[in-house]
């Protein structure tokens, strides 16, 4: 049976697996699941239609899956859907989706959020992802794996952040961040790419270089976006990381790339 402290309050129509701990203090609404696994420290409130996945852990005064901060929802019967191994500190607040939105919000495995982080409601983050002290996403955010969203920072809603992306730590982020890019500042533009994170995760030296080279091109004084990015296209076909970047870049969106400030930033 699962481990519930005496003070806890379980609601009795909760999913709850048999070694899942549950501490003191701790709320679990009626349509909750908690998987195999999951540790909940003490004082965590969890609400709403959410599923926690395998060996997730969750520390004090955490708010996880309560109504969205969002005037437009109505009560619907929305998600969060949260992976496993996830490792969720004090005082995060992670909201459900809403209508507006696909009516939910996913977060992938791994993933470390640490103190005071706000993930509102329907975004979407993939694996691997470090959120540092309270750093926040606005609404309908996409995040891609192995992104650093640095203490402080905040996003604006619709951002997409590509994969292994760093953002620098009280950087306020309104335009789509490309895969394997760094940014930073007030308002943040792009200081080149992640070459730490990229060496920490195993890229090879001319996987790095090819980046280079192609982020060089891209993102040159020379010629508008649409024809630097044909000739990018041409010139580095095939898979890859460079393929990621101009897939991301063709993709469909509602915010402009962020770009280097007055120019090229290599």
């Amino acid at each position: 049976m699962a481990d519930i402290h005496a003070t806890a309050v379980v609601d009795p129509r909760a999913r709850v697996a048999p070694d899942v701990v549950i501490g003191p203090y701790c709320i679990v609404g009626p349509e909750v699941e908690l998987d195999v696994g999951v540790r909940l420290a003490s004082h965590v409130v969890i609400g709403g239609r959410t599923r926690i996945g395998e060996g997730t852990q969750i520390f004090p005064f955490a708010c996880v899956g309560l109504r969205p901060q969002d005037l437009k929802y109505h009560g619907e019967a929305s998600e969060l859907v949260i992976g496993r191994e996830n490792t969720i500190r004090e005082y995060v607040t992670i909201n459900p989706g809403t209508a507006g939105g696909g009516m939910i919000t996913r977060i992938g495995d791994r993933c470390l959020f640490m103190v005071g982080v706000h993930v509102a409601h329907d975004c979407i983050i993939g694996d691997n992802v470090v959120m540092a002290n309270n750093a926040t996403l606005a609404g309908h955010v996409r995040v891609g794996d192995f992104v650093v969203l640095g203490g402080l920072s905040a996003v604006h809603q619709f951002v997409r952040i590509g994969k292994h992306a760093m953002v620098g730590g009280m950087s306020g982020v309104e335009h789509d961040v490309i895969p394997y890019g760094s940014v930073a500042g007030d308002r943040a533009h792009l200081s080149g790419l992640n070459i730490v994170g990229l060496k920490r995760r195993g890229f090879k030296r001319d996987e790095i270089h090819t980046l280079r080279n192609a982020y060089r091109l891209l993102f040159a004084r020379e010629g508008t976006m649409t024809e630097r990015l044909e000739d990018v296209t041409n010139l580095f076909r095939g898979p890859g990381p460079v393929s990621d970047i101009i897939e991301f870049i063709q993709a469909e969106t509602s915010r402009a790339i962020c770009q280097p400030r007055d120019g090229f930033d290599g």
